[in-house]
């Protein structure tokens, strides 16, 4: 038994069933739990679900309110602190003002290590009913923080700036809804020892340039037209490598041709 399902035995039932949603939404997302999931790892039962919340969409909905309402205040109260300083905002720092108070939020005694993988797994997840949560209980803010980007990038035309903010944020929860916040620590520190706005300064440098890099200029394309010029001279060299790789028929069996042995046969005894 790990430490969050220890705490979770030790909760009331209302605490456990939440803390039982969360954990397997995290591991498997919305679709893939079940209410007779979420009661086994809570140890409670079907009856105690509908007494409290009245179904898994409303037990579903409380757990998310719960943790992404505080998030999502200390973010618009961040962003008008840093407004209030007077100097225009550039992009980098507008998706600071997005992972400080999730950083924050995500060590004790603000927050607990999972709530990174929940933040990431709430944009990542594909089920209509967390995007229609999304969108009925988060929208002004994402409108807020729309235009705080589009202040940021003045060239960029909206359409563009929400295409762009769309990859960077599915990028992002994509990598959050992986990683714990210690392998992501980690993986960004590379085994040196740095401070959180190193951290994020870090973070940014690998997401920023979605939001920044032009895109599929002149030279941009040459590149990737030189590629795919050669695509079809690389397919049908790999389809006359297979051709000459086809066992022989004999009799009614098959034996394979000299030298067309798997190269785990070929290699043995031999390094690399």
């Amino acid at each position: 038994m790990n430490s969050q399902q220890a705490s979770v035995g030790h909760a009331s039932t209302r605490e456990r069933l939440l803390q039982a949603a969360e954990s397997l939404f995290i591991e498997h997302g919305y679709e893939s739990m079940s209410l007779r999931q979420i009661t086994r790892r809570a140890d409670a039962n079907l009856a105690a679900v509908n007494y409290h919340f009245g179904s898994k969409e409303l037990l579903m909905h409380e757990m998310l309110t719960k943790r992404l309402d505080r998030l999502n205040r200390e973010r618009l109260q961040l962003l008008a602190c840093c407004e209030h300083e007077g100097a225009p905002l550039e992009a980098t720092a507008v998706l600071s003002i997005l992972f400080v108070p999730a950083l924050r939020l995500s060590r004790p005694p603000a927050g607990d290590p999972a709530f990174m993988r929940l933040l990431g797994r709430v944009y990542s997840d594909p089920s209509p009913f967390i995007h229609n949560y999304l969108q009925q209980h988060y929208r002004p803010i994402y409108e807020r923080f729309f235009e705080a980007f589009s202040r940021a990038l003045p060239a960029l035309p909206r359409s563009e700036l929400g295409m762009r903010l769309r990859f960077c944020l599915q990028s992002l929860s994509g990598l959050l809804a992986g990683e714990s916040m210690s392998q992501l620590i980690s993986a960004l520190s590379m085994g040196l020892a740095i401070d959180d706005a190193t951290l994020l300064a870090r973070l940014n440098a690998l997401i920023g340039p979605m939001l920044t890099e032009p895109l599929g200029t002149p030279a941009q394309v040459r590149v990737v037209e030189r590629v795919v010029n050669q695509a079809d001279t690389a397919a049908f060299a790999v389809d006359q490598a297979e051709r000459r790789a086809e066992p022989r028929v004999v009799g009614m069996g098959k034996r394979p041709v000299p030298g067309s042995e798997p190269w785990t046969t070929q290699t043995q005894g031999k390094s690399f």
